[in-house]
């Protein structure tokens, strides 16, 4: 299989979870702010608590997994971190969880 580009768009993850895919979508924000505002479905593991619990994503090392944060930098950062350590279909949704709710779920707090 091949593997995926870094990044994906937001619509593309709205249509892979529209379509029941099994993937993680792992959200990388401080609890602050997924107290705030959070997308159906996300699990959230901050950034800055990866290296200390990323032993909790190993039941998906050979599967997908979707970061997403508030605009898109620390999610590509934690994806390509976690492609250094053999998750090599970690993938960053571009734009964030500010593009998403702008472009999927108009009305969804932003900040």
């Amino acid at each position: 299989m091949a593997t995926p580009e870094i990044e994906i768009s937001c619509l593309d993850v709205k249509q892979k979870l529209d379509a029941g895919e099994e993937f993680l979508l792992l959200d990388c924000r401080e609890q602050e702010e997924y107290d705030l505002v959070a997308i159906d479905g996300a699990q959230l593991l901050p950034m800055s608590e990866l290296e200390a619990r990323h032993d909790e994503l190993a039941n998906h090392k050979d599967g997908a997994i979707v970061v997403h944060c508030h605009h898109g930098g620390r999610s590509l950062r934690v994806a390509n971190w976690l492609r250094q350590q053999g998750y090599t279909s970690a993938q960053s949704m571009a734009g964030g969880i500010d593009v998403w709710a702008q472009e999927i779920e108009p009305g969804m707090t932003r900040y």
